[in-house]
C-alpha cells in the first residue's frame, strides 16, 4: 500500500519545464559549484524576501499596478543581495552579477507571486522557498557534474580570488570531459536528466496500473 502511494506521488510530479530565462540561468550558473551556490542563495533570498515584503505590506500596498510593484520589489531585493555579496566577496560578486540579476526575472517569470496571493503568509513563503530551492538545486546538481568532469576541480565561494578550489586535476587532454563544462554539455545533461525522470515516472505509473 505504501509503495502504491509512493508511485502515485512520483507520477503526479511534473517534469520541470523552465522558461527560456530559467534555462539560460541553469546553463550559465552551473559552470562552477561556487557560482551555483551563489545562485542558490540569490534565488532563496529574492523569492523569500519578495514574498515576505508583499505579505507584510499587503494592507498598505496599492491594488493597481501590481505587476510593476512585483518587479520593483524583486529587483530591489536582488540589488540588496548583490550589495551584500559585493561587500563580502567583491570578485565573486563581479563574476555572479548576471545570475543575481536573473533571479528577479526568474521570480516574475515563474508566476508564483500570482499563485500565492490568496495563501497565508507562512504557506506562501514556504511554497516560494521550495520553488527557489528546486531551481537552485537543479543548478547545483548540474554544477556538481560539470565542474569535476569538465574542469577537474570543485570550488566553493571564498578566498582572495573569489572562489576556493578544494581540488584541481588537469583534464585538458580529455576532450569528452571538457565538453561537459561547455554550454553544450549543460544542455546534454538537462536532456538526459529530463529523459531519465520521464522514464522512471512512466515505470511508476505502470507499476500502479498493475496493482
Amino acid at each position: 500500500m505504501k509503495e502504491a502511494h509512493q508511485n502515485r506521488l512520483f507520477r503526479s510530479i511534473q517534469v520541470p519545464l523552465p522558461s527560456l530565462t530559467n534555462t539560460f540561468f541553469l546553463v550559465i550558473a552551473s559552470g562552477r559549484t561556487a557560482f551555483a551556490l551563489t545562485a542558490l542563495g540569490a534565488l532563496l533570498w529574492v523569492y523569500g524576501m519578495t514574498i515576505m515584503g508583499l505579505c507584510l505590506g499587503k494592507p498598505l500596498l496599492p491594488r493597481k499596478g501590481k505587476k510593476i510593484l512585483h518587479v520593483f520589489l524583486s529587483a530591489l531585493f536582488g540589488s540588496f543581495y548583490l550589495m551584500i555579496l559585493n561587500f563580502l566577496n567583491p570578485l565573486l560578486a563581479l563574476e555572479c552579477t548576471l545570475w543575481v540579476i536573473l533571479s528577479p526575472v526568474s521570480l516574475i517569470g515563474s508566476g508564483i507571486l500570482d499563485r500565492v496571493e490568496s495563501m497565508d503568509p507562512e504557506d506562501a513563503l514556504a511554497k516560494a522557498l521550495l520553488e527557489a530551492l528546486v531551481l537552485g538545486g537543479m543548478i547545483l546538481a548540474l554544477a556538481l557534474i560539470r565542474e569535476p568532469l569538465g574542469f577537474g576541480s570543485l570550488s566553493i565561494p571564498g578566498g582572495t580570488w573569489g572562489i576556493i578550489e578544494l581540488f584541481n586535476r588537469d583534464t585538458e587532454g580529455i576532450i569528452p570531459l571538457r565538453i561537459i563544462s561547455s554550454s553544450t554539455g549543460a544542455f546534454l545533461l538537462l536532456g538526459y536528466g529530463r529523459a531519465l525522470f520521464r522514464y522512471y515516472r512512466k515505470r511508476a505509473g505502470e507499476a500502479e496500473d498493475t496493482e
